[in-house]
């Protein structure tokens, strides 16, 4: 009796391979624009609890941007209003990260403060 051979073949390997370089490559271009937005939410929530006037919270924010290392948004680019008597500090922009040739990835990065 003849047993049929199980596995995977070497071209089924490759085209593996391929699939994940190419998934490991997008996570090395996405994660640093993820870490950055953390950065980003961290700075907004210092800021807004911090100060009490939207210029206070501005130059809070640009503080923590010197310290934390983002480009992606300035104090100017901040969203600031009151709910209640809570100040509120939402933000918003977008990361295009290149893929290859004329492609690109495209995220949009939205938050405001707890």
């Amino acid at each position: 009796m003849k047993r049929q051979q199980r596995g995977v073949s070497v071209i089924g390997m490759v085209f593996v391979g391929i699939v994940l370089a190419m998934v490991a490559v997008l996570a090395a271009k996405v994660v640093p624009t993820v870490t950055e937005y953390w950065a980003i939410q961290k700075a907004v929530n210092r800021a807004a609890q911090s100060g009490t006037t939207v210029t206070e919270i501005r130059n809070a924010f640009e503080r923590a941007k010197t310290a934390d290392y983002f480009e992606a948004i300035s104090g100017k680019d901040l969203d600031i209003s009151k709910d209640g008597d809570k100040i509120v500090v939402e933000f918003a922009y977008d990361k295009e990260v290149h893929l290859f040739g004329p492609a690109y990835l495209v995220l949009k990065y939205r938050g405001r403060s707890q």
